[in-house]
């Protein structure tokens, strides 16, 4: 494995959500930071502030009163009012004249880069480099900039223990955030759509309330529904306790309305755990339909629960799944993904400010 020379390993600041420590769940920065720590690199982030505006203003503060203590820096890229900091997070960053990379997030980033094209080219050509976890958004953004790097979310795959599930039960489990664009209700529909023929059909929704009405609509709607008994709403859990909470189940309802690619399908696939999604963004070119995983129409219980019905009943479908996703996510290992972030951000030292 080619590594570099950890005596040439520049400082780092990253930028981004770092807000495990008060909305319950680590994004994939933190993970980022986590794991080039522990191999040995400088690493300085920002930030954790709760409020947005306190966030973005972390963000400029750190980027000038650190400049002396890094040497290159990651920034996340999502759309919507998150562009705008973006934009300004590399303002600043030019100001200050310190390279950076741009990693681009979210299934919703296409649609925003149609509406405002020349401030995504403008933003994309500023940087010394520019990744994205998501074949997706490789494929929809690379007419902003040809050069986009692929570097996967990745896994610490040996944290996860595999349970091949060639006769799953009834045992449901869905790990999101409770936001609309993730649809939690769906999945309440779907085991309320499974209980006659299921009768032990139960499900457990894990994952921190986003304060926009999701989880009062889920809960609501399953006591509606009379399945309210049958789902753990269990709220956000550590981050070190997923693998456990995971093997709960044997199937994984992923409900989102826009997607790109979620960690948290990942984690369910090293797991061996069998995944029924919705079709939706980055979705299709993260899981093969048939193959490691069943894809859905967006918002449709009666598909899904026809899919959860075939995993049940239909011998043979739940196992290659299983088997499939977990020899599909082991490309996803940290220890493949760490040599690559490292080449990356010491050419980008190296090259300088574009």
């Amino acid at each position: 494995m080619l590594t570099v020379d950890n005596r040439n390993w520049p400082p780092v600041l990253l930028i981004g959500n770092f807000l495990s420590a008060t909305r319950g769940t680590r994004s994939v920065c933190e993970d980022l930071a986590v794991g080039l720590k522990a191999a040995g690199w400088t690493i300085m982030t920002t930030s954790s502030r709760p409020g947005r505006f306190a966030r973005l203003a972390d963000f400029l503060l750190t980027v000038w009163r650190e400049r002396s203590q890094y040497r290159v820096a990651q920034v996340d890229v999502y759309s919507g009012p998150s562009f705008l900091w973006a934009e300004l997070v590399c303002w600043a960053l030019k100001t200050v004249r310190k390279p950076y990379i741009l990693t681009l997030h979210g299934g919703n980033l296409p649609a925003f880069s149609q509406r405002h094209g020349k401030r995504v080219r403008r933003l994309l050509q500023s940087a010394g480099a520019v990744t994205t976890p998501s074949a997706y958004l490789l494929e929809q953004m690379q007419v902003y900039r040809k050069d986009i790097v692929p570097l996967p979310n990745s896994l610490e795959i040996g944290k996860y223990s595999f349970r091949h599930r060639d006769r799953p039960a009834p045992n449901l489990v869905w790990l999101r955030a409770f936001h609309d664009i993730y649809n939690p209700s769906l999945a309440v529909k779907v085991v309320a759509a499974l209980a006659n023929d299921w009768p032990s059909v139960n499900l457990v929704m894990i994952g921190p309330d986003k304060k926009d009405g999701s989880l009062d609509l889920a809960r609501n709607l399953a006591l509606k529904l009379g399945v309210f008994d049958r789902i753990t709403f269990a709220g956000p859990v550590p981050k070190n306790t997923i693998p456990e909470w995971i093997n709960r189940g044997d199937i994984l309802l992923n409900t989102p309305r826009i997607d790109n690619s979620p960690v948290s399908v990942l984690e369910a696939m090293a797991c061996g755990v069998c995944i029924v999604s919705t079709k939706v963004g980055g979705i299709p070119y993260l899981i093969a339909d048939g193959c490691d995983g069943l894809l859905v129409p967006d918002s449709d219980e009666v598909a899904m629960a026809t899919a959860v019905r075939r995993l049940l009943g239909e011998g043979g479908v739940a196992g290659r799944l299983s088997r499939n996703g977990r020899i599909r996510v082991e490309q996803f290992d940290w220890s493949a993904i760490l040599p690559q972030w490292e080449r990356l951000l010491s050419d980008v030292a190296e090259k300088g400010t574009v």
